[in-house]
């Protein structure tokens, strides 16, 4: 086992023991993937100012995101596929983020469905909404969240179509996916991952075959998931959702901030800056960049949270500097699992937590709540 000292190396790790066509799934973009790779460098531009001779004692990262209260402003976002990087993934990172004390948030797309997270764990978690055309299958899963006494719900509004992945289409990456020999091949050299595929019952999308109108395998599902994401989608939409639902609500996919008014309007308890990490519109602004209007916008209005391109706890405290009230991770906690499973999802989060703590003290502050744009340099965010 390599000595893991940052994001980097459990990346490195995952691309090890994960087959090629789903370590591509998580770790790609859409088009030339410009967007995707600005939504790291851009972080990388902003600077930090050191500060020396100041009281660095019995610091804290902790606080609340919608009431909640969390270790440090991170939970971990809705990933599609998840339990395809890691046998039951969905069900092991929510049991890290639990014991960890930061959120967990399931995608529709799961591989694990709501009732198999809410069976192996003790607190509620979050669950990611896709809007369908099926409205009837929509308020089922709604109700099967409540059932499951999910505390919010994160509407996603920025994937009304699919934005094309150039990796996907090449890996064969479908549902099911295409097991050409190449794949085969592939998959047969990662002996641990093919192991726990084989130990486990959970091999398709949970939340949706067996309770989609038609969906009872595989290949009823790839006809199904190609004609029902809602080119139509619009705010009435989000206003019945928000009606059905009746709790906390998140929106996520905000990038302009016309449509940042509209979600502090719309009544929702968060938004989420986000262009879905670079796998949607290619060319669009990276969410750092983004943040800071949204942020001038609706900040008072809104709780105000973005996603896209952390990959260290320094990112998250530049977030936190520039008005982010929460972050979330999507592919750092991936990179965790698919090398090392539950384990790996909480050295993920390990090693963030001690960047921004040990940050925040060098830039003189003991407490995340006291931390504000002061310790950016100027012209460089």
């Amino acid at each position: 086992m390599p000595i893991i000292t940052n994001i980097e190396d459990l990346r490195v790790l995952h691309q090890k023991r994960t087959p090629k066509m789903f370590y591509d799934y998580a770790d790609s973009g859409s088009w030339t993937e410009s967007t995707y790779r600005a939504n790291e460098s851009d972080f990388q531009k902003i600077k930090l100012r050191q500060r020396v001779a100041v009281n660095m004692t019995n610091r804290t990262t902790e606080t609340t995101m919608i009431g909640q209260k969390v270790t440090m402003p991170v939970a971990l976002a809705p990933t599609g596929l998840t339990g395809m990087q890691h046998a039951d993934g969905e069900i092991l990172a929510a049991k890290a983020a639990e014991k960890f004390g930061v959120p967990f948030c399931l995608s529709t797309m799961s591989i694990c469905s709501i009732e198999d997270v809410a069976q192996h764990t003790t607190k509620p978690f979050w669950f990611q909404l896709y809007v369908m055309k099926d409205r009837g299958f929509i308020e089922r899963l709604i109700e099967r969240a409540k059932a499951a006494k999910c505390s919010a719900l994160v509407l996603t509004l920025d994937l009304q179509i699919l934005g094309q992945r150039h990796k996907d289409l090449k890996n064969g990456l479908s549902a099911p996916p295409k097991l050409t020999i190449a794949n085969m091949i592939n998959m047969a050299t990662k002996p641990r991952w093919c192991i726990g595929m084989a130990m486990t019952p959970r091999r398709t999308f949970r939340n949706i075959v067996g309770h989609a109108t038609g969906v009872g395998n595989m290949s009823s599902l790839s006809s199904w998931t190609a004609e029902q994401f809602d080119p139509g989608l619009n705010w009435g939409d989000v206003e019945w959702i928000k009606k059905l639902w009746g709790g906390k609500l998140i929106i996520k996919g905000i990038l302009d901030e016309g449509d940042a008014r509209l979600a502090a309007d719309s009544g929702a308890d968060a938004l989420i800056v986000s262009n879905h990490g670079g796998r949607q519109l290619d060319g669009a602004i990276s969410s750092i960049k983004a943040l800071p209007g949204i942020v001038d916008a609706v900040g008072k209005d809104i709780e105000v949270w973005m996603d896209g391109g952390i990959r260290s706890g320094q990112d998250v405290l530049k977030a936190w500097a520039l008005g982010a009230r929460g972050t979330m991770i999507g592919r750092p906690f991936l990179y965790g699992l698919g090398a090392m499973g539950e384990a790996g999802v909480t050295k993920c989060l390990e090693i963030i937590h001690n960047e921004l703590d040990i940050t925040m003290a060098f830039t003189g502050h003991r407490d995340i709540q006291n931390v504000s744009k002061d310790i950016l340099y100027p012209g460089t965010y």
